[in-house]
């Protein structure tokens, strides 16, 4: 069982930047696909980048040119890097992980592990 850990949120003004930090631990399992959500107070749960195991990403528009996604393999880590943030992108961000147990990334073998999530504030 795959399990997340985020880190990394609080507050900042308008023009400023933050990293998350998504810890993932958990033995024998194949990572099909990482990704960060956000959701907003009042509204639904959104992708704002992922990246799958071909490294193919795929970002929110409102994101794209300011926040990019990084990963360190040797401390099991996802990184979000947030730059040039905007009151818009207040919300709470979650770490996503999509794997499997038997080697497969087929949409029949994979499973979804969520974080608990991290508060991000932009204000000035």
């Amino acid at each position: 069982q795959v399990q997340l850990k985020e880190s990394g949120g609080g507050s900042a003004e308008p023009g400023g930047s933050l990293k998350l930090s998504c810890v993932i631990s958990g033995a024998s399992y194949l990572n099909c696909d990482m990704s960060w959500y956000r959701q907003a107070p009042g509204k639904e749960r959104d992708l704002v980048l992922g990246v799958d195991s071909s490294g193919a990403a795929r970002y929110a528009d409102s994101v794209r040119g300011r926040f990019t996604v990084s990963r360190d393999n040797a401390k099991n880590t996802l990184y979000l890097q947030m730059n040039n943030l905007r009151p818009e992108d207040t919300a709470m961000y979650y770490c996503r992980v999509a794997y499997s147990t038997v080697g497969l990334c087929n949409p029949n073998y994979v499973l979804d592990a969520w974080g608990q999530g991290t508060l991000v504030t932009v204000s000035s």
